[in-house]
């Protein structure tokens, strides 16, 4: 990966979270990794004893589809099954418990930055 799509990549990220603890949400966790693969942000609102998966996409262009077609049904399960093994391994650590997870998609694709939310 070139140095100029990883500085697209942590831009995206970077607004993305800035987004998410505007509208309230805390960051738990970002670019988690394990051996099966990473989750980009893992973000809370406990007053809602809510926890958010978010997969973060940016795209230059639409020239290899658009930012949100890149999360497609494999990467849907797979973050379904990270998430698992996040709350497993780091909501132990964060006292979280009894909460409901929600997976959004982040995207910034031709200088224009969205969030949707329960994207899957």
């Amino acid at each position: 990966m070139t140095a100029a799509r990883q500085a697209l990549g942590r831009g995206a990220e970077e607004q993305a979270a800035g987004w998410y603890v505007a509208h309230g949400y805390e960051v738990l966790d970002r670019n988690w990794r394990c051996r099966d693969g990473e989750i980009d942000l893992v973000l809370a609102q406990r007053r809602r004893r809510l926890i958010v998966v978010c997969e973060v996409k940016a795209r230059r262009s639409e020239r290899f589809g658009t930012a949100l077609e890149a999360v497609g049904f494999h990467k849907q399960q797979r973050l379904r099954r990270l998430a698992a093994r996040w709350l497993c391994e780091r909501g132990r650590e964060a006292g979280i418990r009894g909460v409901n997870v929600r997976f959004d998609v982040a995207t910034w694709q031709d200088g224009t930055f969205s969030v949707l939310e329960n994207a899957f």
